[in-house]
């Protein structure tokens, strides 16, 4: 018997924190709903330059890596590979379908170390700074091999300094009859 109170106590206490948990994400949710669905994977992304295994990190508000968003499965961290096409790059992620980021919405690349509690050695972490719509946003990658980030960094380098004007990633304008 006196095993039991304490263990309802931590069992009410559990409940409540994931209770918590789930009513704070779910107001996140319901603060970031201005935020556009990514764009559809095109039908044709172009020749691949560059692919990469490793783990998505997350995406968050653009300048600050604490914000993560939560609409669209954009704050999941999950296994994925990341791909730069001639049209824009890839995150193949697992459980989360993919994230397609067109090139014309790629405004920088650099190498951080850390994200939304993700924290990793010097300059770990591949970040994507974009345009998601109207938003600004960071969407950080690990690569599995070391090696990898500094190729997928000059890969994405590459693809911005191509001048390919493509797809902007922000919703077209109705033609004008």
């Amino acid at each position: 018997m006196d095993r039991t109170v304490p263990a309802i106590v931590m069992l009410v206490l559990a409940l409540a924190l994931v209770v918590l948990l789930w009513v704070g994400w779910r107001g996140r949710k319901r603060r970031q709903a201005d935020v556009p669905e990514p764009r559809p994977v095109p039908a044709d992304t172009g020749a691949e330059r560059f692919r990469a295994d490793g783990q998505y990190v997350t995406t968050t508000t653009a300048g600050d890596w604490l914000d993560r968003l939560a609409v669209h499965g954009l704050g999941l961290r999950t296994r994925a590979d990341a791909a730069v096409y001639d049209g824009g790059v890839l995150f193949e992620r697992a459980g989360s379908g993919p994230l397609w980021v067109p090139a014309g919405s790629i405004d920088e690349v650099r190498l951080e170390s850390g994200m939304a509690g993700k924290f990793v050695e010097r300059d770990g972490l591949v970040v994507l700074g974009w345009r998601l719509g109207d938003h600004a946003v960071d969407t950080g990658f690990r690569t599995r091999v070391p090696e990898d980030k500094t190729a997928l960094k000059a890969a994405i380098e590459d693809l911005m300094s191509s001048g390919r004007s493509g797809d902007t990633g922000r919703p077209q304008d109705q033609e004008e009859e």
